[in-house]
């Protein structure tokens, strides 16, 4: 004879588990009505949940930026669920963030081994195949980044929404500020790189070969399209590279004088960006 499952016991176990209705009945069933076996059975099912979920879309969720106590290091990470919903749930937001606390302590050197870490004495990447048992969406880890300088400074930008880490040539007075303007910059910008020595070769080519063509097709000549196409190059990188960039506070001057005025020779070192979904 099968037990009688009242619908306070479901929102009992819905309560201890966070797991959906229909899932907490049917655990309860299964388990004759024993709780502690119910939430076994849910933990459990939580690994069936995540494996027939592998093909959902998890873009939202949260990105977390963090910077160590000692300033040399930081991180960040992108969390994903399913829905805008969840990922405003101040218990996900708390678990993105021990998520990211695991990995500025333990410096991985990739997201697969940021998942081997131990999280409440679980591996996290078990963590999150629970997770998504109890929430009932896909969890997982899409991006982690690492920065380490003499001084690093870390931002979030719209509500968990971007994340950035800025890796600074010196700690010296006023780099925390400093810091945050060139992070809010990176974050409204989205330059391709420090200086434009880091721009990919393969990037310069194209941009050069794009500005060629359209400059035969205005009709000038093709011997002056190299020159003309230097200087089109060369705003290219004023607008895409974060040294050369004009600082958006203060249209005057670009970020390396910004930075040369809080000390003299100060500059980027490392710099991550990290987008929600992008």
């Amino acid at each position: 004879m099968s037990v009688q499952i009242s619908a306070s016991d479901v929102n009992k176990l819905r309560q201890q588990t966070g797991a959906g209705m229909m899932d907490c009945k049917k655990a309860l069933v299964e388990s004759n009505g024993d709780f502690e076996a119910a939430i076994d059975y849910l933990r459990k099912k939580g690994a069936k949940v995540a494996a027939s979920r592998q093909d959902r879309d998890s873009n939202e969720g949260v990105v977390i930026a963090k910077a160590a106590a000692d300033g040399k290091s930081g991180i960040v990470v992108e969390v994903n669920c399913e829905t805008d919903f969840v990922a405003k749930n101040a218990d996900f937001v708390a678990f993105a963030e021990k998520i990211a606390d695991i990995a500025l302590q333990n410096s991985p050197a990739s997201v697969e081994e940021l998942k081997a870490l131990e999280l409440d004495g679980k591996k996290i990447g078990d963590a999150l195949i629970e997770q998504t048992g109890v929430i009932g969406e896909k969890i997982d880890v899409s991006k982690y980044e690492a920065v380490s300088a003499e001084k690093v400074v870390a931002y979030i930008h719209g509500n968990y929404r971007l994340g950035v880490l800025v890796g600074l040539s010196a700690d010296v007075a006023g780099i925390d500020e400093a810091g945050k303007d060139v992070a809010m910059q990176i974050a409204a910008m989205n330059p391709v790189a420090i200086d434009k020595d880091g721009v990919d070769q393969e990037i310069v080519d194209r941009e050069i070969a794009i500005a060629k063509e359209q400059i035969i097709a205005e009709g000038k000549p093709a011997e002056m399209a190299e020159k003309i196409a230097q200087g089109k190059l060369n705003k290219f990188f004023k607008d895409t590279t974060l040294l050369n960039q004009e600082f958006v506070k203060d249209s005057s001057k670009n970020i390396a004088q910004f930075l040369d005025s809080v000390s003299k020779g100060l500059t980027v070192t490392a710099f991550k960006r990290v987008q929600l979904g992008a």
